[in-house]
């Protein structure tokens, strides 16, 4: 039962520390994708996205990179774009 648990345990750890390299490769995809579809718009959703792609470059460079995806895919729904 304890090779039990400690292996639990481990596995835990290692999605842990692979969860949030994964997500750093997709935060910069995701705002050049806002930053794209928002480019020549002018309208208010495409500004509020805009200012969604700002803040997920923020977050991205704090190393908060769940948030950071949160952020530029809120963006990407603003503007009709949602995955």
């Amino acid at each position: 039962m304890p090779r039990l648990i400690m292996a639990v345990v481990v596995a835990a750890v290692v999605a842990v520390l692979f969860a949030g390299p994964a997500l750093a490769f997709q935060c910069p995809k995701l705002i050049a994708e806002l930053n794209t579809e928002t480019g020549n718009r002018v309208d208010a959703a495409s500004n509020n996205a805009k200012d969604k792609a700002a803040e997920a470059q923020k977050l991205h460079a704090e190393s908060k990179h769940a948030e950071s995806v949160k952020a530029a895919k809120e963006g990407l729904a603003m503007i009709g774009k949602g995955m």
